[in-house]
C-alpha cells in the first residue's frame, strides 16, 4: 500500500511538473491552436501586395532614412571615388542644382540637371531601371521575401511610389534652380539609376 502511494505521489510530481513546464497555448474560434509568432522570425510579407508593402514602408521608414542617411554632394564624390571596377553602392542623397532640360515623351522620361557643374539624370518613369530606392534603405533584406520575384516587385513599387510624390514636371521647369533628395547608384565610371523621392523649387543656384 505505501508502495503503491509514493508511486502515484511520484507521478502526480512528474505531471505537475509537466504542466508547469508548458505554455498554455489559445484557441481560435474554430478550436485550432493559436501559435505564437516566433520572436527571431523576420517580418512576413506573404499576405502583401509589392504596393502594399511600398507604401508601408515609405513615409514611416524610407523617407525618415533618406532625411538622415542623404550624403550632400561632396560626400557623394568621395564615395564614388572609392569605388573601383564594377563596384556599385546604391546610396540617398540630398543637393541643389539647376534643370537643364526636361524630356517628357515615351515611357523613360528624364529630367536633366547640372549639379556643380556636372549633368545628372533623374528617371521620370513610367519606366524606372534600377533599385537604388530599396537597397539604399539598407533594411529591405531579400531574406525576407517569398523569392527574387516578390523582391524585384517591391523594388518596382518603390519607384513608383517615388514618382508619385513628385510635382508635375515640364519645360517651365527648365532653367530652374531644384532642391532634390534622390535614391542612385555609385558607380566608379558614373552615377545610375537616380530617382528623386523629393523635389522642390530652390531659390538660388
Amino acid at each position: 500500500m505505501q508502495l503503491n502511494a509514493l508511486r502515484k505521489t511520484g507521478l502526480g510530481c512528474v505531471i505537475l511538473l509537466l504542466l508547469t513546464a508548458c505554455d498554455v497555448v489559445g484557441l481560435d474560434s474554430s478550436g485550432k491552436p493559436i501559435i505564437p509568432a516566433d520572436p527571431s522570425a523576420g517580418p512576413d510579407y506573404s499576405s502583401q501586395t509589392p504596393a502594399q508593402i511600398a507604401q508601408a514602408f515609405w513615409v514611416p521608414k524610407i523617407l525618415p532614412a533618406a532625411h538622415v542617411n542623404a550624403l550632400d554632394w561632396a560626400a557623394l564624390k568621395q564615395a564614388q571615388g572609392q569605388l573601383k571596377g564594377t563596384d556599385g553602392k546604391s546610396v540617398y542623397t540630398k543637393f541643389s542644382g539647376k534643370v537643364t532640360a526636361v524630356d517628357t515623351d515615351g515611357l523613360e522620361r528624364k529630367l536633366q540637371l547640372s549639379v556643380n557643374g556636372e549633368p545628372l539624370t533623374l528617371q521620370l518613369g513610367p519606366i524606372i531601371k534600377g533599385n537604388a530606392v530599396r537597397d539604399a534603405a539598407g533594411f529591405i533584406r531579400f531574406e525576407d521575401f517569398k523569392n527574387q520575384v516578390q523582391f524585384a516587385q517591391v523594388a518596382k513599387a518603390l519607384n513608383k511610389q517615388a514618382l508619385s510624390g513628385l510635382p508635375a514636371l515640364d519645360a517651365g521647369w527648365i532653367g530652374q534652380p531644384v532642391d532634390v533628395l534622390a535614391a542612385v547608384t555609385l558607380r566608379a565610371d558614373g552615377i545610375d539609376d537616380a530617382v528623386a523621392l523629393e523635389m522642390t523649387r530652390g531659390t538660388t543656384q
